[in-house]
Order: structure tokens, then sequence, then C-alpha cells
């Protein structure tokens, strides 16, 4: 009988462990590439209100994007993002950003991630009545905190951009820069 008990205790340990798996990660996977993209909505001031000259506007753009953020290690990391400010316009005043560049996490706190980025691209601009519009170079420096769901899912919690368009209207020493927050949800790929 107590030879019985023995086997029993071992065989139903031996099941135990083989199915817990390691509380490692393994090797094989442990380093491994992510990508996530995701949805966002966002809310900008586009310094712009007509005139030729850089003036805050009467009304703050409101839009949509997506970004795609690829993780290869903890700190190489990059996002690219595009956004339509298309809603609440002021006198046809638009603005639609395309912009990719570096992205660094700076501490986790269990499932919060805060991050900073600099983006670079091109915001294509409409001018009051649709006079004209510009491809206009732009530099973002921003930062924000994404929060794990679970094993897929995120929340973009904030994301702030502070942008320069450095060559808005040829001739002009001035510079726009337009600011905001945006908002999202990711889905990580793999």
């Amino acid at each position: 009988m107590k030879r019985v008990c023995v086997v029993l205790l071992a065989c139903l340990l031996s099941a135990g462990a083989a199915k817990a798996g390691a509380q490692v990660v393994h090797d094989g996977t442990w380093r491994q590439p992510s990508l996530t993209i995701g949805a966002m909505g966002s809310f900008f001031q586009p310094d712009y209100m007509g005139g030729n000259a850089p003036n805050a506007s009467p009304q703050y753009l409101v839009g949509i994007g997506t970004y795609l953020d690829l993780k290869l290690t903890r700190w190489v990391q990059a996002e690219g993002e595009a956004r339509v400010l298309r809603f609440h316009q002021y006198h046809n005043i638009y603005q639609d950003n395309y912009l990719i560049g570096p992205k660094v996490p700076i501490h986790t706190w269990g499932p919060v991630t805060p991050y900073g980025k600099v983006l670079f691209g091109i915001t294509n601009m409409n001018f009051e009545y649709n006079v004209t519009n510009c491809h206009c170079a732009t530099i973002a420096y921003g930062g924000g905190a994404d929060v794990k769901l679970d094993d897929h899912w995120s929340l973009r919690a904030i994301d702030f951009e502070y942008q320069q368009f450095p060559d808005w209207l040829v001739g002009q020493t001035a510079q726009l820069h337009p600011y905001g927050f945006s908002v999202g949800l990711g889905y990580k790929l793999f």
C-alpha cells in the first residue's frame, strides 16, 4: 500500500510539473520583436487661424488616426502614425500628419509604461477657405503612457505632441507650433 501511494504521488507530481511549465521566459521567445497597431482619436490646436501668420485658432481640430509601434528590444523602438484632423474646422483649415521616428520607454510600473518620442515627417495643411495647401516638413516631440490590458490589448491612455513646421510658408521666418492630445486602443499582432 505504501508503494502504491508513493507511485501515485510521484505520478501526480510529474503530471503537475509537466502541465505547469517553467516560470521563466524561454530563451527562444525572450527578445522577439513585437508589433502593435492601434487606432486613436485626437484633439489639436493648429496654431493658425488665417492671415499667413501663426496665431492660436479659436477652434481646436478633432480627428482620428492610426499608429504602429515596433519594439525590437527594450530600448530600440519605433513609432509611425497617421492622423487626419478634419473635424471642427475653422474656415476650412485642417492638418493631416504622417510621422515616424524613435520611441523610448521611460520605465514600467505594473501595466503602465510612460514613453517619450521624436517623430519626423510631413503634414498636409489646408489654408483658410481652401485658398492653398502645403506639404510641410514636421518635427513632433511628445510622450505619453501605454497601459497593458492583457497579452494583446493596450490602452494609449494619453499621448501629447508638440509639433514644429519649420517651412510652413515660403519666405516666412515664423514657424507654426501645433500641439495636441490623443487617446487610443492598440492590438499587439506579434
